[in-house]
Protein backbone atom coordinates (compact mmCIF):
# COMPACT_ATOMS: atom_id res chain seq x y z
CA UNK A 1 0.00 0.00 0.00
CA UNK A 2 1.04 3.34 -0.09
CA UNK A 3 2.42 5.48 2.93
CA UNK A 4 -0.69 8.48 2.63
CA UNK A 5 -2.58 7.33 6.05
CA UNK A 6 -5.83 5.24 5.36
CA UNK A 7 -7.56 7.39 6.83
CA UNK A 8 -7.07 9.89 4.10
CA UNK A 9 -7.95 8.09 1.33
CA UNK A 10 -11.35 6.46 -0.37
CA UNK A 11 -12.25 3.20 -0.21
CA UNK A 12 -11.82 2.65 -4.08
CA UNK A 13 -8.41 3.68 -3.54
CA UNK A 14 -7.38 1.74 -0.78
CA UNK A 15 -8.27 -1.58 -2.50
CA UNK A 16 -6.66 -0.18 -5.65
CA UNK A 17 -3.69 -0.08 -3.70
CA UNK A 18 -3.72 -3.59 -2.48
CA UNK A 19 -6.67 -5.73 -3.33
CA UNK A 20 -6.61 -8.02 -0.22
CA UNK A 21 -8.10 -4.67 1.35
CA UNK A 22 -11.15 -5.87 -0.88
CA UNK A 23 -11.55 -9.21 1.92
CA UNK A 24 -11.66 -6.87 4.68
CA UNK A 25 -14.90 -4.24 3.08
CA UNK A 26 -16.51 -7.58 1.90
CA UNK A 27 -16.79 -8.82 5.49
CA UNK A 28 -18.26 -5.70 7.13
CA UNK A 29 -20.87 -5.25 4.02
CA UNK A 30 -19.11 -1.88 2.67
CA UNK A 31 -19.21 -1.60 -0.93
CA UNK A 32 -15.84 -1.03 -2.65
CA UNK A 33 -16.82 -0.62 -6.03
CA UNK A 34 -19.91 1.63 -7.10
CA UNK A 35 -19.41 3.01 -3.05
CA UNK A 36 -15.59 3.29 -3.80
CA UNK A 37 -15.66 7.03 -3.39
CA UNK A 38 -16.32 7.38 0.13
CA UNK A 39 -14.18 7.66 3.01
CA UNK A 40 -13.72 5.14 5.72
CA UNK A 41 -15.53 7.20 8.17
CA UNK A 42 -18.36 7.75 5.80
CA UNK A 43 -19.00 4.11 5.02
CA UNK A 44 -18.75 2.96 8.45
CA UNK A 45 -21.14 5.65 9.46
CA UNK A 46 -23.85 4.24 7.39
CA UNK A 47 -23.29 1.20 8.55
CA UNK A 48 -23.37 1.72 11.79
CA UNK A 49 -19.16 0.27 12.24
CA UNK A 50 -16.15 1.55 14.11
CA UNK A 51 -14.31 3.06 11.40
CA UNK A 52 -11.27 3.02 14.30
CA UNK A 53 -11.50 -1.06 14.53
CA UNK A 54 -11.57 -1.29 10.64
CA UNK A 55 -8.85 1.34 9.96
CA UNK A 56 -6.91 -0.46 12.70
CA UNK A 57 -7.43 -4.08 10.41
CA UNK A 58 -6.22 -2.19 7.33
CA UNK A 59 -2.83 -0.87 8.97
CA UNK A 60 -2.55 -4.25 10.12
CA UNK A 61 -2.75 -5.46 6.21
CA UNK A 62 -0.58 -3.12 5.39
CA UNK A 63 2.41 -4.60 7.77
CA UNK A 64 1.51 -7.88 6.57
CA UNK A 65 3.71 -9.46 3.90
CA UNK A 66 2.06 -8.42 0.58
CA UNK A 67 2.24 -12.08 -0.89
CA UNK A 68 1.43 -12.76 -4.69
CA UNK A 69 -1.58 -10.39 -5.75
CA UNK A 70 -1.82 -8.42 -8.87
CA UNK A 71 -0.44 -5.06 -9.02
CA UNK A 72 -3.54 -3.71 -11.00
CA UNK A 73 -3.18 -0.16 -10.11
CA UNK A 74 0.54 -0.09 -12.13
CA UNK A 75 -0.47 -1.95 -14.89
CA UNK A 76 -0.16 -0.04 -18.41
CA UNK A 77 -4.08 0.87 -19.58
CA UNK A 78 -4.73 -1.00 -23.11
CA UNK A 79 -3.28 -4.04 -20.91
CA UNK A 80 -5.47 -3.45 -18.03
CA UNK A 81 -8.80 -3.29 -20.61
CA UNK A 82 -7.49 -6.32 -22.37
CA UNK A 83 -7.80 -7.76 -18.86
CA UNK A 84 -11.05 -6.83 -17.90
CA UNK A 85 -12.50 -8.24 -21.12
CA UNK A 86 -11.09 -11.65 -21.02
CA UNK A 87 -11.08 -12.00 -17.19
CA UNK A 88 -14.47 -10.36 -16.47
CA UNK A 89 -16.36 -10.01 -19.61
CA UNK A 90 -16.20 -13.36 -20.66
CA UNK A 91 -17.15 -14.62 -17.29
CA UNK A 92 -20.22 -12.35 -17.22
CA UNK A 93 -21.63 -12.90 -20.57
CA UNK A 94 -20.96 -16.82 -20.04
CA UNK A 95 -23.05 -16.73 -16.30
CA UNK A 96 -25.85 -14.40 -17.64
CA UNK A 97 -27.97 -17.05 -19.54
CA UNK A 98 -27.45 -19.46 -17.01
CA UNK A 99 -28.10 -16.88 -14.25
CA UNK A 100 -31.36 -16.08 -15.87
CA UNK A 101 -32.45 -19.64 -16.03
CA UNK A 102 -32.06 -20.39 -12.74
CA UNK A 103 -33.46 -17.85 -11.39
CA UNK A 104 -36.52 -17.83 -13.47
CA UNK A 105 -36.73 -21.40 -12.74
CA UNK A 106 -36.57 -21.28 -8.95
CA UNK A 107 -38.84 -18.63 -8.92
CA UNK A 108 -41.87 -20.79 -11.06
CA UNK A 109 -40.91 -23.91 -8.48
CA UNK A 110 -40.83 -21.64 -5.62
CA UNK A 111 -42.12 -18.52 -5.43
CA UNK A 112 -45.75 -19.29 -3.80
CA UNK A 113 -43.86 -20.37 -0.58
CA UNK A 114 -40.42 -17.71 -1.07
CA UNK A 115 -42.29 -14.51 -3.22
CA UNK A 116 -38.82 -13.05 -3.03
CA UNK A 117 -37.67 -15.35 -5.87
CA UNK A 118 -39.87 -13.16 -8.46
CA UNK A 119 -38.06 -10.07 -7.34
CA UNK A 120 -34.99 -11.91 -7.81
CA UNK A 121 -35.77 -13.44 -11.32
CA UNK A 122 -36.70 -9.50 -12.35
CA UNK A 123 -33.89 -7.96 -10.61
CA UNK A 124 -31.49 -10.62 -12.76
CA UNK A 125 -33.25 -10.10 -15.68
CA UNK A 126 -32.96 -6.39 -15.76
CA UNK A 127 -29.48 -6.43 -15.07
CA UNK A 128 -28.72 -9.29 -17.87
CA UNK A 129 -30.37 -6.67 -20.71
CA UNK A 130 -28.41 -3.65 -19.06
CA UNK A 131 -24.77 -5.69 -19.11
CA UNK A 132 -25.29 -7.12 -22.70
CA UNK A 133 -25.63 -4.05 -24.15
CA UNK A 134 -22.85 -2.39 -21.63
CA UNK A 135 -20.16 -4.72 -21.99
CA UNK A 136 -20.43 -4.28 -25.92
CA UNK A 137 -20.13 -0.79 -25.85
CA UNK A 138 -16.58 -0.81 -23.76
CA UNK A 139 -15.33 -3.12 -25.93
CA UNK A 140 -16.47 -1.90 -28.94
CA UNK A 141 -16.48 1.76 -28.19
CA UNK A 142 -14.54 2.57 -25.06
CA UNK A 143 -11.70 0.11 -24.82
CA UNK A 144 -10.78 0.96 -28.40
CA UNK A 145 -10.71 5.26 -27.61
CA UNK A 146 -8.29 4.32 -24.57
CA UNK A 147 -6.06 2.97 -26.38
CA UNK A 148 -6.01 5.00 -29.78
CA UNK A 149 -5.38 7.64 -26.40
CA UNK A 150 -2.48 5.85 -25.39
CA UNK A 151 -1.42 5.41 -29.35
CA UNK A 152 -1.82 8.70 -31.40
CA UNK A 153 -3.36 11.15 -28.56
CA UNK A 154 -6.61 11.62 -30.39
CA UNK A 155 -8.52 14.50 -29.68
CA UNK A 156 -12.17 12.56 -30.63
CA UNK A 157 -11.10 9.38 -28.99
CA UNK A 158 -10.37 11.91 -25.64
CA UNK A 159 -13.95 13.25 -26.18
CA UNK A 160 -15.37 9.93 -26.76
CA UNK A 161 -13.83 8.62 -23.25
CA UNK A 162 -15.22 11.30 -21.31
CA UNK A 163 -18.98 10.99 -22.73
CA UNK A 164 -18.62 7.22 -22.49
CA UNK A 165 -17.24 7.37 -18.61
CA UNK A 166 -19.80 9.30 -17.40
CA UNK A 167 -22.82 6.99 -18.98
CA UNK A 168 -21.06 4.04 -17.79
CA UNK A 169 -20.59 5.03 -14.32
CA UNK A 170 -24.40 5.31 -13.90
CA UNK A 171 -24.46 1.59 -15.33
CA UNK A 172 -22.11 0.09 -13.35
CA UNK A 173 -24.60 2.22 -10.23
CA UNK A 174 -27.58 -0.02 -11.74
CA UNK A 175 -25.89 -3.21 -11.95
CA UNK A 176 -24.29 -3.12 -8.81
CA UNK A 177 -27.39 -1.80 -6.50
CA UNK A 178 -29.62 -4.49 -8.30
CA UNK A 179 -27.17 -7.05 -7.23
CA UNK A 180 -27.26 -5.46 -3.51
CA UNK A 181 -30.92 -5.48 -3.53
CA UNK A 182 -30.49 -9.52 -4.71
CA UNK A 183 -28.02 -10.26 -1.48
CA UNK A 184 -30.34 -8.16 0.77
CA UNK A 185 -33.69 -9.98 0.26
CA UNK A 186 -32.54 -13.04 -0.26
CA UNK A 187 -30.62 -12.84 3.31
CA UNK A 188 -26.53 -13.28 1.90
CA UNK A 189 -28.04 -15.92 -0.29
CA UNK A 190 -29.20 -18.05 2.97
CA UNK A 191 -30.74 -21.25 1.66
CA UNK A 192 -34.18 -22.76 3.04
CA UNK A 193 -35.14 -25.82 4.16
CA UNK A 194 -36.94 -26.55 1.35
CA UNK A 195 -33.94 -25.49 -1.42
CA UNK A 196 -33.97 -28.57 -3.87
CA UNK A 197 -30.82 -28.82 -5.82
CA UNK A 198 -31.71 -26.17 -8.82
CA UNK A 199 -32.13 -23.96 -5.50
CA UNK A 200 -28.93 -24.53 -4.15
CA UNK A 201 -26.68 -24.41 -7.82
CA UNK A 202 -28.77 -20.73 -8.59
CA UNK A 203 -27.81 -19.16 -5.21
CA UNK A 204 -24.41 -20.41 -5.41
CA UNK A 205 -23.97 -18.63 -8.91
CA UNK A 206 -25.58 -15.38 -7.54
CA UNK A 207 -23.04 -15.06 -5.19
CA UNK A 208 -20.07 -16.13 -7.23
CA UNK A 209 -21.48 -13.47 -9.61
CA UNK A 210 -21.90 -10.57 -7.24
CA UNK A 211 -18.04 -11.56 -5.89
CA UNK A 212 -17.32 -11.33 -9.94
CA UNK A 213 -19.16 -8.03 -10.28
CA UNK A 214 -17.38 -6.41 -7.57
CA UNK A 215 -14.27 -7.06 -8.72
CA UNK A 216 -14.71 -5.84 -12.39
CA UNK A 217 -16.56 -2.63 -11.31
CA UNK A 218 -13.59 -1.83 -8.78
CA UNK A 219 -11.65 -2.53 -11.81
CA UNK A 220 -12.76 0.63 -14.03
CA UNK A 221 -14.33 2.66 -10.84
CA UNK A 222 -11.60 3.10 -9.43
CA UNK A 223 -8.40 2.39 -11.95
CA UNK A 224 -9.20 2.20 -15.63
CA UNK A 225 -11.87 4.90 -15.59
CA UNK A 226 -9.79 7.39 -13.31
CA UNK A 227 -6.62 7.02 -15.33
CA UNK A 228 -8.62 7.01 -18.65
CA UNK A 229 -10.18 10.20 -17.61
CA UNK A 230 -6.25 11.73 -16.62
CA UNK A 231 -5.18 10.92 -20.34
CA UNK A 232 -8.51 12.24 -22.00
CA UNK A 233 -8.06 15.33 -19.93
CA UNK A 234 -4.45 15.99 -21.09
Amino acid sequence: MTTEKIESRTIGQIVADDYRAAAIFKQAGIDFCCGGNKSIELACSEKNLDAKKLSIELKDLELSSPGKHQDFKNWELGFLADYINNTHHKYVLKTLPELVFYTGKIADVHGENHPELLEVASLFSEINSELIQHLKQEEEVLFPAIKEVIKSNSSESKATIISEISRMSGEHEFAGGAMDKINEITSGYVLPDDACNTYRVAFKLLEEFEDDLHTHVHLENNILFLKALLLAKQ
